[in-house]
């Protein structure tokens, strides 16, 4: 995925990679609504295609909540940094780097996303044990998305602002 689109200028300067001073067009170390809501559909796409992967496969094989909400969280992480790491692969980053950026651009946007969508997934009466023909499986699914994309925002938004989070990748393209 290409990261250019979390930029709202055109100007790549050192501070606003960092998150010094004027990231996303904001004064005081502060990134705007837009740079944080990108960064956080970026990582919700890849928490999405894991989850939903996870949940398939779960249900499909007729486990139990437990090994499939672990496998569906393993698999929303995974994928989630999957899209940054193979961004800043084709930056020039050595693997280890990579590594090291995807986990500190996304461990924490996943690690929420991820609690918000599941205990949402959870706390929906019949949810946990509705198949994959269900609309109540899919609608438990994907609103749990929308709650978790909505709370994850201004977790980003404020990440980003203070050169945490996404920020990190910012000084790779």
């Amino acid at each position: 995925m290409d990261h250019a689109a979390h930029h709202t200028s055109t100007g790549h300067d050192h501070a606003a990679r960092h998150g010094d001073q004027n990231l996303g067009g904001h004064a005081h170390g502060g990134a705007s609504w837009g740079v944080a809501a990108k960064a956080t559909l970026h990582c919700l796409t890849g928490c999405a295609i894991g989850e939903i992967l996870g949940m398939v496969i779960g249900t499909a094989l007729l486990w139990g909540n437990v090994p499939t909400m672990a496998l569906a969280i393993t698999l929303a992480f995974l994928f989630g940094y999957s899209f940054t790491l193979f961004a800043v692969l084709r930056a020039g980053l050595n693997l280890k780097a990579a590594i090291k950026v995807a986990l500190a651009a996304d461990t924490v946007s996943i690690a929420v996303m991820e609690l918000v969508d599941n205990l949402i997934i959870a706390l929906t009466p019949g949810a946990m044990d509705a198949h994959l023909s269900d609309t109540l499986f899919w609608s438990a699914l994907l609103g749990g998305f929308a709650v978790a994309f909505v709370i994850t925002t201004p977790v980003n938004k404020w990440m980003i602002g203070r050169g945490k989070g996404h920020a990190v990748v910012h000084a790779y393209h």
